[in-house]
């Protein structure tokens, strides 16, 4: 008697625990799986994300040494950047703090010194339709190809750089255009700012066939030289390149545009 109630126990017991786990397999869901590809592929796109962005932190604050093309992972990034509201908040930022500047700044007099300096290409005008053809930075600069697009005469001005301009005039700067564009485009260059809305500057700089051979920072250096020596005083600078910054007469306060596609030394 007690062999077959210890049988029946035993069986219950069996039978018990054959349900349960049965049952605690049913219930618990199975493990996430990830598939090792899709983590890989995330985590490669945030480290491209990190290194571009500390590259191009790099590139605008002038650590970098001198470079042709934008980093070859970075292409996507560039583009995303220049095409995004990032772009765009920090030319506006730019525009914003060189108005409270120029708002603020009390002139010498009435003698029409007071000077504010422009560049044009990525500061007044924007190339980019150009640059998304050319891989926004990924190629080497090309100065031919380059030539084409401005002789089209189709870039479009930057708004928040042209409402600095407008602005600047407004206060009485005497405003000066100061290029590494050729003398050989200044009527196209003329037309194409007027289109874009630019009007009424007081002085067009462009390259001569003398200044061909210049580095950007040497010939525009050159040119503030000539405008200390007669008298002007600068107090602002607006440009995209260093080179448009540095140098010898810098202005009292410069404006740096973001700029990530080239470099001009």
């Amino acid at each position: 008697m007690r062999m077959l109630v210890s049988l029946l126990l035993v069986l219950s017991l069996s039978s018990l625990a054959f349900s349960n786990e049965n049952a605690t397999s049913y219930i618990l869901p199975r493990p996430l799986i990830f598939e090792t590809h899709e983590l890989k592929s995330a985590v490669d796109d945030v480290n491209v994300n990190v290194n571009c962005t500390s590259w191009r932190f790099a590139a605008e604050t002038n650590n970098l040494a001198p470079w042709k093309t934008i980093p070859a992972e970075c292409a996507g990034y560039v583009k995303d950047y220049l095409m995004g509201r990032g772009y765009v908040v920090d030319l506006e930022r730019v525009s914003e703090e060189a108005n409270v500047y120029a708002s603020s700044f009390g002139f010498s007099g009435d003698d029409g010194k007071d000077t504010w300096i422009f560049d044009i290409d990525e500061t007044l005008l924007s190339n980019l339709p150009y640059y998304l053809e050319h891989g926004c930075g990924l190629e080497v600069f090309d100065h031919t190809k380059f030539d084409k697009w401005v002789e089209k005469g189709a870039a479009p001005a930057i708004a928040p750089s042209l409402k600095l301009y407008e602005k600047v005039k407004d206060l009485g700067y005497k405003v000066i255009l100061l290029t590494g564009r050729r003398e050989n485009h200044r009527v196209i260059t003329i037309e194409n700012l007027i289109n874009a809305g630019f009007n009424n500057w007081d002085e067009l700089i462009l390259r001569s066939l003398d200044d061909d051979h210049k580095t950007a920072t040497i010939f525009k250096s050159e040119k503030r030289d000539e405008m200390v020596k007669e008298g002007y005083r600068i107090r602002g600078n607006s440009g995209d390149q260093w080179s448009d910054l540095l140098g010898s007469a810098m202005s009292q306060r410069s404006f740096k545009l973001p700029n990530p596609m080239y470099y001009i030394p």
